[in-house]
């Protein structure tokens, strides 16, 4: 279902992806119940500062110890978009599609605070033409849970649904923001849809990737019709470190060096 893009974002198309990741993070609310052994299997933790984060397979990130999922660039209202600017019509159900993915992440993790880290709607106008069925299936996603919109380019003000919305925000060791700040640390941004391409069996296989170096870490995109930038791209290769990984989604996330960076 992923291929198509908004004018705003010239990247590279991505096959289909419908798996989630997720992310530890802490929050002074209730925690989860234990993930067993067979659930961790759909993810990969590692340690960014200090955090032991989860990656899962559908991009979404975890922070257990904070219990908060982190998911970024959901472009909720794509189709509802292009339709309206009278770009190429796109199936109407990509909205339905991300919510039921986010439904399924937040049923496995059973996360008390949600950050959407920005572009959540593919446009203001996207947010208010949301039909009235979905705009109550998020309100119930946010139902007893702390919710964060931190702002994007493509929906800088309120969004005009439940929770709080944010530039951004620091938790612990870790600072939620849209797009990367040159020189920060502990940051997690989204914006540039990262994916990475590794060649196993004889072939490539090219998924939406998590980016982390020593000092940030950059989600990949979460909603169905998002594209993708190869990790070999200047601008990625710019704000990594030489020693930066990529874990890609999927059904067994895998963690890889970054393509690029001279590899």
């Amino acid at each position: 279902m992923r291929g198509a893009f908004s004018a705003f974002h010239p990247f590279e198309n991505t096959a289909a992806r419908p798996f989630p990741i997720i992310l530890h993070l802490r929050l002074p609310l209730a925690k989860s119940a234990p993930i067993s052994d067979e659930q961790r299997m759909n993810g990969l933790d590692f340690s960014f500062v200090g955090a032991l984060l989860t990656a899962l397979g559908s991009g979404a990130l975890w922070w257990r110890e904070r219990d908060l999922l982190c998911v970024s660039d959901l472009h909720l209202g794509k189709s509802e978009r292009m339709a309206r600017r009278g770009g190429s019509a796109l199936p109407p159900y990509e909205t339905r599609d991300t919510l039921n993915r986010l439904a399924a992440d937040l049923s496995f993790t059973q996360a008390r605070h949600v950050v959407c880290l920005g572009d959540s709607f593919d446009d203001l106008g996207a947010a208010q033409a949301l039909p009235e069925d979905e705009r109550l299936w998020i309100l119930g996603l946010q139902a007893g849970r702390r919710w964060d919109w931190i702002e994007g380019n493509h929906d800088p003000g309120p969004v005009g649904l439940g929770g709080t919305h944010l530039s951004e925000l620091s938790l612990g060791p870790l600072t939620f923001r849209h797009i990367a700040v040159p020189g920060s640390r502990g940051e997690v941004s989204g914006h540039y849809h990262p994916k990475a391409t590794v060649r196993t069996r004889g072939r490539s296989i090219s998924r939406p990737a998590f980016l982390f170096d020593t000092s940030r870490l950059i989600m990949p995109a979460y909603g169905t019709y998002t594209g993708g930038l190869r990790s070999q791209s200047r601008v990625l290769c710019d704000l990594m470190d030489a020693d930066a990984r990529a874990v890609l989604t999927g059904p067994q996330p895998v963690a890889i060096p970054m393509p690029g960076k001279g590899r």
